[in-house]
């Protein structure tokens, strides 16, 4: 045992030391003289953290009182471990550390399958400038757990991240002198992450507001127990890093006399989950003795993230069935002359009728209005709420004019973008050379309209949180009911305007042929497009990425919506981390990283395996290759190589294997070179030379690797040795298009 077991009586709390989980409505009583902690006996969903890990007990019995520790009176109000809002374990800053268990309590409502709810304060979240009150923790509740992909982050006044991993030496997050560490709770095992540094300028009289993020470099397990812990930073000078009077007590044993009530609280509180921390990292060679901070998280449980995208999913193809949603034809754009449109013959624009599970369907948005939400019934299940029109957009390319077979493929848009993207370029030439009937629809929820929202959230309107990512979830939906509609009702009996002309022969398609290509934003939310889809199993992801708490300041699209957070929570990077930290908790439930992991293993219930490329732009401006590696480390995507000898490869990415081409059936990361710097190691955009975001598409290599792979699944490598452009200097190997991409993109 440690220096302390003579002081502490822990022979039966180590046997069931809760995670810091408590109710929130157990009432104050004396403590026992044995100082026992109470064990839950709450079912725990299979995924979830093994019963002690998530055990709870009454607020008195979560201390271990001392031979000379005075039992503090508990605090009127507040969280049980913390006896207020906020925990004084970082002084100045409310919700920090974050994600943290002191948040994590016994679901009163029996609703969360797992036996938790997240349950903040109500003045623990940022408070909106324009607002009375902060965020309402309300719209956590139906949260049993906190993102498996956010960063971790807390406030240590004055430190430097000297020694510490970054996004280019994750390995050093698994030596034994790492300064930060992260690691399973059970198992021990340490987590590869990277530190990113947020910097603050000090302003006088108020709490320093640098901070210090835990990135992890892998998507973490659902339903698990993590513990950070950080040791011996130091500030400009080398001088070490205290840590604050609450930790310390904590650490060392000691009371905290000149505490305020909540921290004299919040310390005895704790001093048997602390403990427990303790032994834990000990075990993981973290001695407790020069800890400057540690804290403990659990992610949510698997079918808390996933359930409502899969049951809206299985609901609304049962509801359609194999022929798909119904729909009518809009509008018909004939393109007689090649001259004009070289590739595509016709365009039709079709609306179809698809169930809405929303409470509604809103294209336009009245802060008087309530948002919308998940169309649910009492019990927390998903319900029909009528329907919704959709419009697809599908593109009848020249080729079908020679009586030849075409295959399906539908697109996905970028950032806040339209259907209409690329249906003149590089979509159009996929069409006509390769022999597919594109088409594509909106992400509702993601789209140009969206923005509006989206803009009302950073601004502090604080259900936006909510309802921005789940309108997303009947969005993805709808993209799969776009795809059951064209490989069942179109495919069987075409398209005819009013007159009964033919616009879209059946003949022409072989609806077998199924696939999805994304890029930007259609990159990234294709990752869960091909978890979801049981219609396709091949999928090509260009400029992708995971999780959006990584992407979104490291893009230059953040700029604008940087500028809002700014106006809406004030020039405080505490709160506005808090900010994405919240959404990305809601925001799992529907981008990759809450769907990723179930691409090409362990699908989804229901749904088969499928296969996808990843292309990236090295130095993508827009999106961050690290996000790609992150999605690849997650599908368990290979680095494809040229075969004969050549690399293939313009580096090695940690945690991803290489192999040479070819490959069957295996998802593979393909990193093109533009000649640019590296992405930066902080948490910015990279904005060395022209933007290579969107090159790669244009590229012949890529049209040929994407159309071998949706026709056979093999993966060929098609690059004039590691694939790159060279732009504007003579050099024989860069690839043919390189020269068409530069001047489209970089003049």
């Amino acid at each position: 045992m440690r220096r302390l077991a003579a002081i502490f009586t822990l022979a039966t709390v180590l046997a069931s030391v809760p995670s810091g989980c408590t109710s929130d409505d157990a009432e104050p009583t004396s403590v026992p003289d044995t100082h026992a902690v109470a064990t839950d006996t709450t079912p725990a969903s299979p995924d979830s953290a093994a019963p002690e890990e998530t055990a709870s007990a009454s607020d008195s019995d979560q201390g271990i009182s001392t031979d000379t520790e005075v039992v503090p009176p508990k605090p009127d109000g507040g969280l049980p471990l913390l006896g207020g809002d906020c925990d004084p374990m970082v002084p100045g800053h409310c919700a920090l550390p974050f994600p943290s268990d002191v948040f994590l309590v016994d679901d009163p409502t029996g609703r969360n399958a797992s036996g938790k709810s997240v349950r903040f304060g109500q003045t623990t979240l940022p408070k909106p400038l324009s607002a009375a009150a902060a965020c309402p923790p309300e719209l956590f509740f139906d949260h049993d757990g906190f993102s498996p992909s956010q960063a971790a982050m807390t406030n240590l006044p004055g430190a430097t991240v000297q020694g510490c991993a970054t996004p280019h030496t994750i390995e050093r997050s698994l030596e034994a002198s790492s300064p930060t560490v992260l690691i399973d709770a059970e198992t021990g095992a340490r987590v590869p992450h990277w530190v990113d540094h947020q910097k603050a300028a000090q302003i006088d009289g108020e709490a320093d507001r640098s901070l210090i993020l835990i990135r992890p470099a892998v998507l973490l397990k659902t339903g698990t127990r993590y513990i950070v812990a950080i040791r011996g930073l130091v500030d400009e000078v080398g001088v070490p890093i205290a840590p604050s009077p609450v930790f310390r007590a904590l650490r060392d044993g000691g009371a905290l006399d000149d505490g305020t009530p909540a921290e004299r609280w919040s310390v005895y509180a704790r001093r048997g989950l602390y403990e427990d921390l303790f032994e834990r990292l000990d075990g993981a060679g973290v001695p407790r003795s020069d800890l400057q901070i540690t804290w403990a998280y659990t992610t949510a449980s698997r079918d808390n993230i996933q359930r409502h995208a899969v049951s809206m999913r299985d609901k609304a193809l049962a509801l359609v069935g194999e022929d798909g949603p119904p729909f009518v034809v809009k509008e018909v754009t004939e393109l007689p002359d090649p001259a004009q449109s070289p590739h595509i013959l016709r365009r039709i624009e079709v609306v179809m009728t698809v169930p809405l599970f929303l409470t509604n369907a809103s294209t336009t948005f009245d802060e008087k209005e309530p948002v919308d939400r998940l169309s649910l019934d009492d019990q927390g299940e998903l319900v029909q709420n009528g329907t919704m029109d959709q419009e697809v957009l599908i593109l009848v390319p020249r080729s079908v004019e020679k009586g030849a077979k075409h295959g399906l493929l539908q697109n996905g848009h970028g950032l806040f973008g339209h259907r209409s993207e690329g249906s003149s370029g590089f979509l159009a030439r996929a069409a006509n050379e390769q022999l597919y009937i594109v088409f594509s629809t909106n992400y509702f929820g993601f789209d140009k309209v969206s923005s509006g929202l989206a803009a009302q959230g950073f601004l502090g309107r604080c259900e936006v949180v909510k309802s921005f990512p789940e309108r997303q979830v009947q969005g993805m939906v709808n993209q799969l009911l776009a795809m059951r509609m064209m490989r069942g009702r179109v495919a069987k009996e075409g398209i005819k305007d009013e007159t009964g002309a033919v616009l879209l022969e059946p003949a022409w398609m072989d609806a077998s042929l199924r696939a999805y290509r994304g890029d930007s934003q259609g990159g990234i939310m294709g990752g869960t497009y091909m978890a979801l889809s049981t219609d396709v199993t091949r999928g090509l992801l260009g400029e992708p990425g995971a999780p959006y708490n990584l992407l979104l300041q490291r893009s230059v699209d953040f700029q604008y919506y940087n500028f809002l957070m700014n106006t809406g929570f004030g020039l405080d990077p505490v709160a506005h981390q808090l900010i994405l930290g919240m959404v990305q908790m809601v925001w799992d439930r529907i981008e990759p990283s809450g769907f990723a992991a179930h691409i090409e293993n362990d699908p989804l219930p229901g749904t088969p395996p499928h296969r996808v490329i990843l292309h990236v732009a090295r130095g993508d401006h827009q999106v961050s290759g690290f996000g790609a590696h992150i999605m690849a480390r997650a599908i368990g995507a290979v680095q494809l190589r040229a075969d004969g000898g050549e690399p293939g490869v313009w580096e090695s990415v940690y945690g991803i294997e290489e192999l040479a081409a070819p490959l069957q059936d295996r998802s593979v990361m393909i990193e093109y070179d533009f000649g640019l710097e590296p992405n930066p190691e902080g948490n910015e955009a990279s904005t060395n030379g022209c933007d290579p975001h969107d090159r790669v598409r244009i590229l012949t290599a890529s049209y040929l690797q994407q159309d071998t792979f949706f026709r056979t699944g093999r993966v060929e490598w098609f690059c004039n040795g590691a694939c790159g452009c060279s732009d504007g200097a003579l050099d024989q190997s860069e690839e043919e298009g390189c020269d068409e991409s530069y001047a489209a993109q970089c003049k």
